[in-house]
């Protein structure tokens, strides 16, 4: 497990296009299926990971929360699954159910999503507002596995908030924190070009 940091896409730039095949039901999803009225969040997130799984409840609660807000919800699951099958597919549908997912969980198998959104690590969040502009990407809050800060989800919760009431975002955004997402051999990064 690497310790890696978002990359931070730079604010404003317009959602990536996806058309992926959701883990739970199965069918094809895209992004214009999946946005929202008022915004749409994007996470990066897998089934293994431990800053995952520190923070999944939490994820669902607030997913719901601003679902309320006309702010939905999208999971992507990028990693390799033959060097990682706690990952696979099968699994996520697992995960969904259990978890009770309001949101649907995509799988990226070329990972061609991954770095079209310039995603790092899992969780990785992405905040972009009707016109599927981007105006959030940074941490879902202070907590970390094997830190004492309770997860509350105040860092997004803000910016979702700030989103549905039409209030500008905070300029100083602090990135996410997690594991690197696992690349296929010859997929890795070699330092994004934005």
């Amino acid at each position: 497990m690497a310790r890696t940091e978002s990359y931070m896409l730079p604010l404003n730039t317009k959602a990536p296009h996806f058309s992926l095949t959701n883990g739970i039901d199965q069918n094809q999803l895209t992004l214009d299926q999946a946005k929202g009225p008022s915004g749409t969040l994007v996470i990066f997130m897998c089934n293994h990971c431990p800053y995952v799984l520190h923070l999944l409840d939490k994820m669902v609660e607030v997913s719901h929360q601003i679902k309320e807000w006309g702010i939905h919800t999208v999971a992507i699951s990028s990693n390799d699954v033959d060097n990682y099958p706690d990952d696979h597919p099968e699994l996520m549908q697992e995960l969904a159910l259990k978890k009770s997912f309001g949101f649907p969980y995509l799988y990226d198998p070329t990972q061609e999503v991954a770095l079209a959104y310039e995603a790092a690590c899992t969780p990785d969040f992405y905040l972009f507002n009707q016109d599927l502009k981007l105006v959030y990407r940074g941490r879902f809050d202070e907590a970390r596995p094997k830190n004492d800060h309770p997860v509350t989800g105040k860092d997004l919760m803000d910016a979702c908030l700030n989103l549905s009431k039409g209030v500008a975002q905070e300029t100083h955004q602090i990135p996410s924190l997690g594991c690197n997402i696992k690349w296929k051999a010859g997929n890795e990064p070699k330092g994004f070009s934005i």
